[in-house]
């Protein structure tokens, strides 16, 4: 395969825009609410959507297949909606975009701990070790570049709210991937990528509407202090990170397959670095640069042992 020009902006849009949501969020949740954050993006890329997947709700018919697999679809969009991206933003309270974005490269790791102890998929040599490097450069992240300070549990709250989205993220691709089988027998209704997420959507949007109403009566606090840039900020993550990047991902691993999707998606931290630094100060350390590379490493040796 031949890595064109135009493979190589497919391939490289979803890390950037993917970075600039973590970016973006660190410069917004000072003026709203992590939940309210997350649940006005899927708000509104919801209605985008509708743009383009209007069909899964546009008949009886249609809205009963999403009725028949409730539970499924229910499931994906309370991880990949009204979960993942509420712990992200909750994660930017006290982290950084770069150690959000390094911990989320880990997530094959996850991935294949997840396939081992829920599908019986079992890891083969190569990709243990594999695990084991990224495991490593997530450990030089939560410990601030010194391990010794893992034996004293000192760890910052982001960090590990990340880990909790990146496990929940491991569970939604294994649902992706390995759906249940349905009730009646039949397939998934033959969805575009758009209807897919609508379908999701219907469900995961509502969550976390939900969530962030509940957070206002659990943990009250300041009111959002609207403004021009806080509204483009979220009209960015709708768009940016929600349609476009979840698009051309789609179109990037169909042309060049999964392997090579995951080499460029590792450039999230890179990007997140560079766009940390130019847009609110937030330089990279040595340490930062040594995870990476072992994440990377990591993902390369477990690559070869597929």
């Amino acid at each position: 395969m031949q890595l064109s020009p135009r493979l190589a902006v497919l391939l490289a849009t979803p890390p950037l825009l993917w970075a600039g949501n973590a970016v973006v969020g660190r410069m917004s949740i000072d003026s709203i609410s992590p939940l309210w954050l997350n649940a006005l993006r899927w708000v509104v890329a919801f209605v985008l959507l509708l743009l383009f997947g209007w069909r899964a709700l546009a008949t009886t018919e249609a809205r009963a297949q999403i009725a028949a697999r409730w539970g499924y679809l229910g499931t994906l969009g309370l991880i990949g909606i009204g979960g993942y991206n509420a712990l992200q933003y909750m994660a930017l309270r006290t982290s950084t975009p770069l150690n959000v974005t390094l911990i989320a490269s880990s997530s094959p790791v996850w991935t294949m701990a997840i396939g081992a102890l829920a599908y019986g998929v079992t890891p083969k040599r190569l990709q243990l070790v594999g695990a084991a490097l990224s495991l490593l450069g997530v450990a030089l992240v939560l410990s601030r570049g010194d391990l010794s300070s893992l034996t004293r549990v000192e760890f910052v709250e982001g960090d590990l709210l990340m880990l909790l989205a990146i496990l929940g993220w491991s569970v939604y691709s294994w649902m992706l991937a390995k759906p249940p089988a349905h009730t009646l027998g039949d397939r998934r209704p033959a969805w575009n990528w758009a209807e897919f997420l609508v379908a999701q959507a219907v469900f995961g949007v509502p969550c976390a509407v939900a969530s962030a109403l509940v957070g206002d009566v659990v943990a009250p606090g300041a009111p959002a202090q609207w403004s021009w840039g806080l509204a483009a900020a979220i009209g960015f993550m709708a768009i940016g990170p929600s349609i476009i990047a979840y698009r051309s991902w789609g179109l990037a691993v169909a042309e060049a397959g999964p392997e090579m999707a995951a080499i460029f998606y590792n450039l999230t931290p890179l990007f997140a670095a560079v766009l940390s630094a130019a847009a609110i100060g937030e330089w990279p350390h040595a340490y930062h640069g040594l995870a990476f590379l072992l994440i990377v490493a990591g993902i390369a040796v477990s690559s070869r042992g597929r």
